[in-house]
């Protein structure tokens, strides 16, 4: 145990971890004039020298298989490009597995956590995602609606800037877009192939300027963008929401902070934050008169699960029971194709900004007759890529020989697949959740979570429909499908990143944490601002939704103080 520092000072809003949701409260309340202390458990970020966006595998004696670049049990983590930004297994910072689970934790440690180096893909949420049981009778409707959040919708994509068209698909939601870059040739393929069989393939939705917008340059294809964007182009939280607001004079950083327990008193309000320096191996007590959860949907479970006292003996929070429950995760299921038509192209420079140019929205979502409830949106990959570690390891695979042969058969098919990556809704199910595991703990000493995790045959029949679906579009292409058989990949739980849900809001205290602006109904002066409020995980990628729903809160909180309420 540490013996804690306790500073007198008050600190108007603390808010903890520095995400999507994070750094958008941040920035809000200080432009609405509110002083707030952001805590993020990793360290500062310093754009030019922690990203690699520039860098190749040549120029580093490992190739990139590096430090950050390891294997864990046989998995490999997110890479030595990226390493600065999270993995799936931190040194002294485990997390446990329960029996007949499988489930992967990734977690980041460095200021704008994920949003450093996530897909960027930005999709509303549709009218019916917020009513599912409504729609199908699983799950539950939110205590909110597509008008409630369609106003910060739209401030959100104005700020922080996303591409695409007016389509007017309900399942994809319009929005206020900068214009999209053009197709790459496989899109283009991919999109012929769509046409031919009544499916949708439209330009992307991205968090990634086209336009300047706030003192930031537009995508100039210049580099990696998946390991970062050292000019802003690509929406994070660090450079375009925290540093700026760094600025005003109102926002304090700590970094290195690992938040341990929220402290409430007798009444029941949250009165300080204990965490740990993560260097000096000291705990410090923050006095505080609000606290903002921002620091991911388990993270902030586990916060809440381990802030015990005799009036709150199931964790702050936590009267309703639902505190860690009703996690999901999004469903995954990939297939590659091999393309003739690809083949023998001048090999060009097809980076454009990073990820895809082109997706299909979800297209079934008014047909009762399927085998599964909801719906996948499916994200589309190829072109000439960076060559890196494991770029070409199918090829060799598929191969005999080595030297010139290998050579120039790899050459040959390099740039000829096209991938598709279908990411679909989860029900929750009671199966799945996290809780306090009784016996381990991190180097902190603090409890760790423990994962319990199952797919449901909603999400099985879901992935054999993906299969299905891929086959015949590379099929219509007029090309090869490369491996994969119907519902035998679906995702290991937590590997596409869009876990959610632990912390659900509602209208009834007794089954829910939360209310309608995520406040918690125990704790008045507690909010939470990252996807843990969710109450269900539609076919779209989570960041956009947190970065609204996290705006809304933030102006209702700052209204709340200013009244005297909070």
């Amino acid at each position: 145990m540490f013996q804690a520092q306790r500073p007198r000072e008050v600190h108007d809003v603390v808010v903890i971890g520095s995400g999507a949701g994070g750094g958008t409260v941040t920035k809000v309340l200080a432009d609405l004039g509110v002083s707030v202390t952001l805590l993020e458990a990793g360290r500062m970020l310093d754009p030019a020298k922690d990203y690699k966006e520039h860098a190749w595998p040549h120029s580093v004696d490992h190739r990139g298989a590096g430090p950050g670049g390891e294997f864990y049990d046989g998995r490999q983590q997110w890479g030595y490009f990226s390493a600065p930004n999270g993995y799936w297994h931190i040194d002294g910072e485990p997390y446990t597995v329960a029996d007949g689970s499988e489930f992967l934790w990734f977690r980041s440690r460095i200021l704008g956590g994920r949003t450093n180096h996530y897909g960027r893909i930005s999709l509303r949420f549709a009218d019916y995602d917020f009513r599912p049981y409504s729609t199908d009778g699983l799950g539950d409707d939110w205590p909110i609606g597509y008008q409630d959040l369609a106003p910060y919708y739209d401030k959100a994509e104005a700020f922080i800037g996303v591409t695409g068209t007016k389509e007017g698909i309900r399942s994809a939601p319009d929005g206020i877009f900068q214009p999209p870059p053009s197709p790459r040739v496989h899109e283009t393929l991919a999109k012929r192939a769509c046409e031919k069989l009544g499916i949708p393939c439209i330009p992307s939705r991205m968090a990634i300027i086209t336009r300047p917008l706030n003192g930031r340059v537009a995508c100039h294809y210049c580099g990696q963008c998946g390991r970062g964007c050292v000019t802003a182009s690509n929406y994070s939280s660090s450079q375009v929401q925290i540093f700026p607001a760094m600025k005003t004079g109102r926002v304090k950083v700590i970094t290195g902070a690992m938040a341990r327990e929220l402290i409430a008193d007798g009444s029941g309000k949250v009165t300080a934050v204990s965490y740990i320096d993560t260097a000096a191996r000291t705990e410090t007590q923050i006095r505080c008169r609000t606290v903002v959860l921002a620091a991911s949907a388990c993270e902030s479970a586990r916060l809440l699960l381990n802030s015990k006292s005799p009036r709150f003996p199931n964790g702050l929070a936590n009267s309703s029971g639902v505190v860690g429950r009703y996690l999901t995760d999004t469903v995954g299921y990939n297939l590659r194709g091999r393309v003739p038509a690809l083949a023998g192209m001048p090999k060009h420079d097809t980076d454009g900004f990073g990820g895809m140019h082109m997706y299909i929205p979800w297209w079934l979502w008014d047909k009762k007759e399927k085998e599964f409830p909801r719906g996948y949106h499916v994200e589309i990959g190829g072109g000439y890529g960076m060559p890196q570690v494991g770029s070409f390891h199918s090829a060799c695979a598929r191969h005999e020989g080595y030297g010139a042969a290998l050579k120039t058969k790899i050459e040959e098919e390099y740039g000829t697949t096209v991938g598709f990556a279908g990411r679909g809704e989860m029900i929750p199910n009671a199966h799945t959740y996290c809780e306090i595991d009784p016996r381990a703990v991190d180097r902190f000493g603090i409890p760790v979570l423990r994962f319990h995790f199952r797919w449901s045959e909603h999400e099985r029949k879901q992935a054999r429909h993906m299969h299905d679906t891929f086959a015949s579009i590379i099929e219509t292409m007029g090309g090869e499908v490369i491996g994969g058989r119907s519902g035998q990949s679906i995702s290991i739980g937590g590997t596409i990143i869009h876990e959610l849900g632990t912390i659900r809001m509602g209208n009834d205290p007794r089954a829910s944490a939360l209310n309608k602006y995520c406040q918690a109904h125990d704790v008045p002066n507690l909010f939470v601002a990252d996807a843990a409020p969710f109450l269900s995980n539609p076919d779209k990628n989570p960041t956009l939704t947190i970065t609204a729903l996290a705006w809304r809160t933030a102006e209702y909180l700052a209204e709340e103080m200013r009244k005297g309420n909070v």
